[in-house]
């Protein structure tokens, strides 16, 4: 009889948020949304949500005594494995979190960098999301207790018996950063070399939120068989793909997709990964129209781009998704202003299309709805550049 496996039950959770003043109820039901994705791709399943309109969120508890009374009630009664908070949480604030709740929690912060843990593939991806682990749980050794490598010293050593372990896992940590950037200096060098070698060909590169379509597109284009999934940071590694569209070639390169709040650790560790993206000569940003908060979602790529240097570069807005774009009319007695929910496709079209300062396309890559319009103008662009380097090339096409 052949044996029988079981699937480990999912990990649950609640998720708690805090609605800062000025700020609508609606925009923090939207972020709760991402961070119960964002716990769904890390293989937890969400099954309540606090929220708390407060000025800021406490500085000692996140929340106000009484909410975290409530959390702790609904928590023990309902048994959950985790309570996840929307922001990342100081050191003192997880201290006294822990104490209130008696049982794990976590941070938006350490929730992305779990699933970047899950999802990193090559050993320069590895590495990268390690430094961002370490760099992480530095100031917050004393809450999280992880002690890497016990060292006891003898008598006569700081702390009387032996030196503290929360300083000897320090100083452990500390080395193993040092260490780890040395590794990323070593890659990052051989990177570039490889950057170097691949001639002076126009290059391309897909930018964009997490989970806008990015791979699905980066496939339809290169005919490549790049990881697409539904899921927040399919991809962590950079994909460099040679594309030749009507005998002028150019490269392609897929990376990380942006997200709100991405953790400064990550930032800092993925910069070089982001080299592609600072060195392209044309960005193709891509968004997913379909998303009801996607203009939020354009401003958190800008704001990442600026961060990385990468500001200034030509950029070709790609609309992806309008295959599952919807909307609800407004009544014709209502007269409140007109939100994204109330406006079709065509006048979200009109609306960027008139701004004109950026070139705009709306597609399915799924679909392959007006690629071969999206497939032609990309054409041209790449072509123009192609040009300038090369005015006397031109034979080419």
């Amino acid at each position: 009889m052949a044996e029988q496996t079981t699937i480990p039950p999912h990990e649950t959770a609640a998720l708690v948020a805090v609605v800062r003043d000025r700020q609508e109820m609606r925009q923090c039901e939207e972020y709760l949304d991402e961070l119960a994705f964002l716990a769904e791709t890390a293989g937890i399943v969400t099954i309540k949500r606090f929220i708390q309109r407060l000025p800021a969120p406490s500085a000692r508890t996140y929340v106000g005594p009484g909410k975290l009374e409530e959390i702790a009630a609904w928590a023990e009664e309902n048994n959950v494995d985790v309570v996840i908070f929307d922001d990342e949480l100081s050191p003192s604030q997880t201290r006294n979190i822990e104490k209130a709740l008696g049982r794990r929690i976590t941070d938006r912060t350490r929730l992305i960098l779990d699933i970047f843990v899950q999802r990193a593939q090559t050993a320069y991806a590895k590495t990268q999301v390690q430094l961002a682990q370490y760099e992480y749980m530095l100031p917050r050794l004393t809450g999280l207790w992880t002690h890497l490598e016990r060292q006891r010293g003898g008598t006569g050593t700081r702390g009387g018996a032996g030196e503290r372990e929360i300083e000897t896992d320090r100083r452990v940590i500390r080395n193993n950063i040092a260490k780890l950037k040395e590794d990323l200096k070593k890659i990052d060098r051989q990177m570039a070399v490889q950057r170097g070698n691949r001639g002076s060909l126009v290059r391309v590169s897909l930018v964009g939120y997490t989970n806008v379509g990015k791979s699905t597109l980066m496939n339809l284009i290169s005919k490549s068989d790049v990881f697409a999934e539904n899921k927040l940071f399919a991809t962590l590694d950079t994909t460099v793909r040679k594309v030749v569209f009507d005998n002028l070639p150019f490269l392609l390169s897929d990376t990380v997709g942006f997200i709100r709040k991405l953790p400064t650790q990550l930032v800092e560790s993925f910069k070089s990964t982001l080299d592609e993206v600072r060195e392209a000569d044309l960005l193709l940003h891509v968004v997913d129209i379909s998303h009801p908060n996607f203009e939020e979602q354009i401003a958190v790529v800008n704001e990442t781009l600026r961060d990385i240097g990468a500001g200034d570069k030509p950029v070709f807005m790609v609309f992806n998704k309008v295959d599952a774009f919807t909307y609800t009319p407004k009544e014709e007695d209502d007269l409140t202003p007109a939100t994204r929910e109330n406006l079709s496709l065509e006048e979200i079209k009109k609306s960027w299309m008139a701004k004109g300062d950026v070139p705009c396309i709306f597609i399915s890559a799924r679909e392959r709805i007006n690629i071969d319009k999206f497939r032609a103008d990309l054409y041209s662009m790449v072509r123009e550049i192609h040009a300038g380097r090369y005015p006397f090339n031109n034979f080419l096409y």
